[in-house]
């Protein structure tokens, strides 16, 4: 048992271990709260310069480095941005072509009303209905490079590839918002082995306030089974978008025990995000289940969660 509890109080204090060094401050530069990440410099520039840049781009999910070929980069969701500092000024950033690195042909789709497309003879492909529209309306080759391939099946959608990117279509969506970009960056950067830990999310470069967009609750219990008298020990962690730790949050436990009563208790999370809930109770039924319901709120904020315990012999 005690061993049990000397690795619930580890588990606890990684938890806390707070952010990734990173590197000097600079005023050049946006912090994205949503990944916990930077765009600085020139990679900023060109970003803040396209009026759909999150749509089209995504957030970034890593900071700029060097990569293993000595090419400074930086990815996003949907692209990859490259350094060339040997191209004049304004040229220097340039889109991985993520469309050709990570296309592979399968399931070939034909188009028979071909009125509805436009061919291209620098690679011999077309691009017709909703998606010659967005391809269109969001920058054409020099967004997206041409098309290298038609309409075909992955991963259960009808996509088309072009050299910097993949459309997809979403049909659940309302109309005109049915076709979006794949999120081919986080592909590719799984696709050739980057180092996950540069996915770790960071302090912002130009001490800028973070964001705490979303909670997420997570909830375990001391001892998976007690005896029918015993003691428990609730722990909850609340973590925001990044995983970070969230302090001062509050949570309410209701614990449903097996006589159909409820029992309500509340917590505030501590610099670690972390609040605990002791229990005590006496001749609970063998073999019962004791479910905790979990639900945690900071401002407009809700995060939620189930953990459970039996009781045995």
């Amino acid at each position: 048992m005690a061993r049990r509890f000397f690795h619930i109080v580890l588990v606890l204090c990684m938890l806390g271990g707070g952010w990734v060094s990173v590197q000097a401050q600079t005023v050049d530069s946006k912090y994205f709260s949503e990944t916990g990440h930077n765009v600085k410099g020139e990679f900023l520039t060109f970003y803040n310069s396209n009026p759909n840049a999150l749509f089209l781009y995504g957030y970034p999910i890593t900071e700029e480095y060097t990569d293993k070929s000595g090419l400074t980069v930086q990815y996003f969701q949907r692209v990859r941005f490259e350094y060339h500092a040997d191209l004049p000024a304004g040229q220097r950033v340039q889109i991985t072509p993520l469309g050709r690195s990570t296309y592979v042909s399968a399931s070939p789709l034909k188009v028979s009303n071909t009125l509805a497309c436009r061919n291209f003879p620098e690679t011999g492909f077309a691009v017709c209905y909703d998606f010659l529209d967005f391809f269109d309306k969001y920058g054409k080759a020099a967004q997206f490079g041409y098309p290298i391939s038609g309409f075909e099946y992955h991963e259960n959608k009808i996509v088309q590839y072009f050299e910097k990117a993949r459309l997809e279509w979403q049909p659940w969506k309302t109309e005109g918002q049915r076709v979006v970009v794949s999120n081919l960056g986080r592909i590719y950067f799984d696709q050739v082995g980057e180092d996950p830990g540069l996915l770790s999310p960071v302090k912002p470069l130009n001490n800028a306030n973070t964001s705490i967009i979303s909670l997420q609750a997570r909830a375990f219990v001391w001892k998976a089974v007690t005896l029918p008298t015993d003691s428990q020990m609730v722990f909850v962690i609340v973590q925001d978008q990044n995983l970070q730790p969230v302090a001062g949050a509050s949570c309410v436990t209701t614990v449903k025990w097996p006589d159909g009563r409820t029992e309500a208790m509340s917590l505030t999370t501590n610099a670690s995000g972390v609040g605990t809930v002791p229990l005590s109770f006496v001749s609970q039924p063998y073999g019962s289940l004791v479910t905790v319901n979990v639900a945690c709120t900071l401002k407009h904020l809700k995060g939620n969660t189930t953990t459970s315990f039996r009781i045995w012999y």
